[in-house]
C-alpha cells in the first residue's frame, strides 16, 4: 500500500477528542432514551456502546438482559413506546418479538439488543464489538462498567 493510499483514505478513524456532530449527539441521546425506558422495566446489564467509528451499521448499540420472555417483550414495548413519545419515532425493524428471547429493534442510528440471559453469553455481542467505546449511563447502579 503506498503512502499517497494511505493519506487518502485513513484506516483509522480521526482523534478520539473531535467534537461530537448534531446527528451523534442525537443518536446519543436516543440511546440514552432506550436504556432509560428500559431500566423502567427493570433490564440489567445495561451496555451502551458507540460504535459510529467502527462501523457503518450504526451508531449506537444498546444492549440489556431480561430474565423472562415476557420481561424481554415488556422491556422493548417500553422502549418502543418512550422513543416515539419523545422523539416521534417508531423501529424501522422489529425482530424477534414473538419467540422473546432476543428482541432487535432497529432505529437506523440506534440498534437495541434485548435479550436472555443464555442467548446474551451464548453470542457475547459485547466481545465482538468490545473495542467500541462506552458510554456510561447516568442514574444506574444495575449496569455493567
Amino acid at each position: 500500500m503506498t503512502k499517497s493510499f494511505q493519506r487518502n483514505f485513513p484506516l483509522t478513524k480521526s482523534p478520539v477528542n473531535r467534537l461530537k456532530t448534531d446527528t451523534e449527539e442525537t443518536s446519543e441521546n436516543l440511546a440514552l432514551t432506550v436504556a432509560e425506558a428500559a431500566l423502567d422495566r427493570k433490564a440489567v446489564e445495561i451496555i451502551l456502546l458507540n460504535v459510529a467509528e467502527i462501523s457503518s451499521l450504526s451508531d449506537y448499540f444498546v444492549m440489556m438482559t431480561g430474565y423472562s420472555k415476557v420481561q424481554v417483550r415488556a422491556i422493548a414495548d417500553a422502549i418502543e413506546g418512550q422513543v416515539e413519545i419523545e422523539w416521534q419515532r417508531r423501529p424501522l425493524r422489529t425482530e424477534g418479538k414473538a419467540d422473546g428471547t432476543w428482541v432487535l429493534q432497529d432505529y437506523g442510528d440506534v440498534i437495541v439488543h434485548i435479550m436472555m440471559p443464555r442467548e446474551r453469553e451464548f453470542y457475547n455481542l459485547e466481545a465482538f464489538w468490545g473495542h467500541a467505546e462506552r458510554i456510561p449511563l447516568p442514574n444506574s447502579d444495575d449496569t455493567e462498567g
